[in-house]
């Protein structure tokens, strides 16, 4: 189960995670979990080239030792990595000291003082130690580009429908999300550059 938009209820218990920026502005933060992949996310790269956005990626760490060349590519088109975890572990599932060891692995392969956990899932006291060294950014979108049970218009529907100023909107350049992701995400941003918004990456100093 996963909520499309995320609860104020949720937001306000994890206060200290990043769900989204607060602004005015007509800025949408573009952000792809589980990559990189060796078809998706290229395709994924060149769309955002197409229409001028820049986004942020949470790798996992296995697979950007897989494809450095991605990894290279997507920091020269002046997109921002994010930490994923090494292995995509469940955090309510994991040791304090295992999940740690994870994130810090991935941190071995490159480095970024961003981190999401998989599946949107962190204990308080996993969030308190990684919270040190990183922001940790959830999202306040997550239209279900991985759901086998949704179409890619509904995907498409979601992402369109939720959205707005200062949205941190969540896809996945993965093979399980790869038709709705690569179906949603052209028409996500046609429809909201017409409107007259611009797409940034997260970046902290």
């Amino acid at each position: 189960m996963y909520f499309v938009k995320t609860p104020g209820l949720l937001s306000t218990f994890y206060n200290n995670l990043i769900w989204k920026v607060n602004t005015n502005e007509k800025v949408i933060y573009l952000t792809f979990d589980d990559g990189p992949d060796e078809d998706v996310t290229p395709k994924v790269l060149d769309i955002l080239d197409e229409y001028d956005a820049k986004a942020t990626f949470f790798c996992l760490g296995n697979n950007a030792e897989k494809y450095p060349g991605i990894i290279e590519r997507i920091v020269k088109s002046g997109h921002v990595l994010g930490n994923h975890s090494y292995s995509h572990k469940n955090g309510y599932k994991s040791k304090l000291n295992e999940y740690i060891a994870d994130v810090e692995r991935c941190e071995s392969v490159f480095k970024s003082n961003l981190f999401r956990p998989p599946y949107g899932r962190i204990k308080k006291s996993q969030a308190k130690i990684l919270s040190e060294n990183y922001k940790i950014v959830m999202w306040s979108v997550i239209p279900g580009d991985f759901d086998r049970k949704i179409s890619k218009q509904k995907c498409l529907e979601r992402s369109i429908e939720n959205s707005g100023s200062g949205t941190i909107i969540v896809f996945h350049d993965s093979q399980k999300a790869k038709e709705k992701a690569l179906f949603t995400l052209p028409r996500y941003l046609k429809h909201f550059k017409e409107q007259g918004f611009s797409f940034n990456k997260i970046q902290f100093d």
